[in-house]
């Protein structure tokens, strides 16, 4: 991503003079560290919509005709199971093969034509098993991350049901949240020791102080910038699309843009951010370690929700550039599954071929319990 056209916020070591102090140091790493996490944030938010459109256009269309094409395939092999040229063994793998794709099929959408094939060679019930294994998949769930799960969650529906997990832990955290003030206030009514008390008075000076910088740089820019006082009517415009960019950034505490915006309009220069006092730049960077906690917070949010939307594993890694090229090979991936199963619907009508194609296949192991559990450990690791 290109870099912004805001000038560059930094203290610059003078030439011929000492190494750059540690809060100097601190403030530039700080600065450095948040321009990469914008510009982190802003190819998730520029990205996300790009690929929500090709995955609803190109996507989508696609999987819905490798389904219906699977679906064509199942019944294929329904209806051949009988013919006397197969033996045992091709029956077995054939019972394999359609309890296996009709199965992943009925996990998206009911079909009662596909369940009743399920429940025909899997001489079990589709619903029975299905109800069986949510109910045991939530109760593990609750017992792992602590929540309760609401009924109604489709459980047919990954999305959803980590979409749910996911407002289900933040409301835990925001009630143990809650407790932890709860409990402070009530430890706040007892008698304090003259050490705590000394404690509370120094944060709560920082704290002002650090509100005090903030405002001091906003109360200097809305000074200058202030556009009833110009008379200019291109230069008002101009003061006041440039006053609202100070207001959201002192409304968001964002010191680095309120920096910037002195740059941008010459209020301060790079002889001025050298000059920065320690104890400023104590409180600035107090602020810039906040702004950049809560724009990795952002960003991980974002990041989260794209994934539970989107199907990928808490565990992989992952950028927007990743998720475009990934989006791209499974696209490229199911056009050739679809002509491949063109061919196979077309040249397995004919028993012999379709013997000669068995005779390849090999029954794989189903997800088991381990799968299971592996599955919602990644849940639960996401989530804490």
């Amino acid at each position: 991503m290109t870099q912004s056209n805001s000038k560059i916020v930094r203290i610059v070591e003078p030439k011929g003079q000492s190494a750059l102090s540690p809060g100097q140091k601190t403030f530039n790493r700080l600065i450095k560290k948040i321009d990469q996490q914008r510009q982190q944030l802003a190819a998730w938010q520029a990205m996300i919509p790009v690929y929500q459109q090709r995955e609803a256009s190109e996507f989508e269309p696609l999987r819905q005709s490798f389904n219906l094409l699977r679906t064509k395939l199942v019944g294929l092999f329904d209806r051949a199971y009988e013919d006397r040229k197969l033996s045992n063994t091709d029956r077995t793998k054939l019972r394999d093969i359609m309890c296996g794709i009709a199965g992943e099929l009925l996990a998206e959408h009911d079909d009662p034509a596909l369940k009743a094939i399920y429940n025909k060679y899997s001489e079990t019930d589709f619903d029975a098993e299905a109800e069986e294994a949510n109910t045991a998949l939530k109760s593990i769930m609750e017992e792992m991350l602590g929540v309760e799960i609401d009924e109604e969650v489709d459980f047919t529906s990954p999305e959803s049901v980590f979409a749910h997990l996911g407002e289900k832990v933040r409301q835990q955290r925001a009630q143990e949240e809650q407790a932890r003030q709860e409990h402070e206030e009530r430890q706040s009514t007892r008698k304090k020791s003259a050490k705590q008390l000394a404690k509370e008075a120094r944060l709560e000076k920082e704290a002002q102080h650090v509100s005090k910088s903030i405002r001091e740089v906003f109360r200097q820019l809305a000074s200058a910038l202030h556009p009833d006082r110009e008379q200019d009517p291109a230069e008002r415009d101009r003061k006041t699309a440039l006053m609202q960019k100070v207001n959201v950034a002192y409304d968001k505490r964002d010191l680095l843009k309120l920096l910037e915006l002195q740059l941008e309009v010459e209020q301060i220069d790079q002889s001025t951010i050298n000059a920065i006092s320690a104890d400023r730049l104590k409180q600035y960077n107090k602020v810039l370690a906040e702004q950049s906690a809560e724009l990795q917070q952002e960003i991980e949010e974002v990041e989260m929700g794209f994934r539970a939307s989107f199907g990928f594993p808490p565990y992989e890694s992952l950028s927007p550039a990743q998720a475009m090229h990934s989006l791209q090979g499974d696209i490229k991936h199911i056009q050739y599954d679809i002509a491949m199963l063109k061919r196979d619907l077309a040249t397995l009508q004919d028993v012999g071929n379709l013997k000669k194609w068995l005779k390849s296949y090999r029954i794989s192991r189903r997800p088991d319990f381990d799968d299971e559990m592996l599955a919602l450990a990644e849940f639960d690791a996401f989530f804490k």
